[in-house]
């Protein structure tokens, strides 16, 4: 599986070479929405072995990726990881922000933020709920005890305070398996900011397009006013020529010789910028349409378990009470 310092450099370099997919997220590194009888310790064995298990799913999702899958060059991606991620963590205004993107990335705030409150509920509940099956073994000991007092009773009595008995214990199980479901939706917790990455990316490649775009009007606005001698804005420049004579014919073809150099480069960038926008766009869309399947059907799988595994509990709780009436009527 490696270390999780390598994964995280793993998961890293996946960001920065695909930024248009929704990249896997790593497990929690620390235990988090956790009922009080599970250690919030990182070292704790229980917590260590489903952080395991969960950096395997990882592994697992990135194998079966179909673009992630097929990348050959892993130990090439320290050279560039650094400056890029960087300029992944900054916030970029763009004046036409994409309407797709800016929805996703709403959606991935109220996912996480709603995935947050589901969990803390859960947590809650399973608390409460833990309380309410060991108290149960109360009753066990209260009816293993009267059953030494009563004659004719006795046996019903002790065979209702051994089912209250398994009652209580078996509530331990019930919520390891709880926590399975608990750690299922945690993942889409952490896949919310996945999909925030991005929308920032597509933020920042906007954004460059735009500087671009806008750097190559600043440059045809000074071409057409140095060929025509008028000024369309203000300028310290425009104030020094009137101030001290206007520039001599060699230096004005100089500049705009100058000019349409950066002219030239700036059409080639905005075209490359234009083309490694959309291609971002195409790439990422469609990512994120198979995240979206994905997120369902697994968001559908594991609200389905937790109801099946709540339904048997309660199903438990009659059955313990449906036992020890009849442990009653026989006494």
């Amino acid at each position: 599986i490696g270390t999780p310092f390598e994964n995280e450099i793993l998961r890293n370099y996946l960001l920065v070479t695909y930024p248009f997919i929704v990249v896997p997220p790593l497990p929690e590194k620390r235990a988090e929405f956790v009922w009080h009888k599970l250690s919030a310790d990182n070292m704790d064995p229980d917590f260590v072995e489903r952080r395991r298990v969960g950096l395997e799913n990882f592994l697992l999702r990135v194998a079966s990726h179909s673009v992630l899958s097929n990348d050959k060059i892993l130990y090439h991606f320290l050279t560039e990881a650094d400056s890029r991620i960087k300029a992944l963590s900054a916030t970029f205004r763009v004046k036409n922000p994409d309407k797709r993107f800016t929805e996703m990335k709403h959606y991935s705030d109220e996912l996480q933020s709603l995935t947050s409150q589901l969990l803390r509920v859960r947590a809650r509940v399973a608390d409460r709920l833990y309380g309410v099956y060991k108290v149960h073994g109360n009753y066990g000991r209260v009816f293993s005890e009267w059953s030494a007092l009563e004659k004719e009773m006795g046996d019903g009595l002790q065979s209702a305070g051994h089912h209250m008995d398994a009652y209580a214990a078996s509530v331990d199980d019930m919520l390891e398996e709880e926590e399975h479901y608990a750690d299922q939706l945690k993942e889409y917790l952490f896949y919310a900011e996945a999909l925030r990455a991005v929308c920032r990316k597509h933020e920042l490649t906007q954004y460059e397009l735009e500087m671009a775009s806008s750097d190559l009007i600043s440059k045809k606005q000074q071409r057409e006013e140095l060929a025509t001698g008028m000024v369309r804005t203000f300028s310290f420049k425009g104030m020094t020529n009137k101030l001290f004579g206007q520039e001599t014919p060699e230096q004005r073809e100089a500049k705009l010789s100058l000019l349409e150099e950066q002219i030239v480069q700036g059409e080639e960038t905005v075209t490359e910028k234009t083309v490694e926008c959309e291609e971002y766009v195409k790439g990422a869309w469609v990512d994120m349409q198979r995240f979206k399947e994905q997120k369902d059907r697994d968001l559908r799988e594991a609200l389905i378990g937790y109801a099946v595994m709540q339904i048997s509990m309660c199903k438990k709780g009659i059955q313990v009470w449906t036992n020890a009436k009849e442990c009653f009527h026989k006494m």
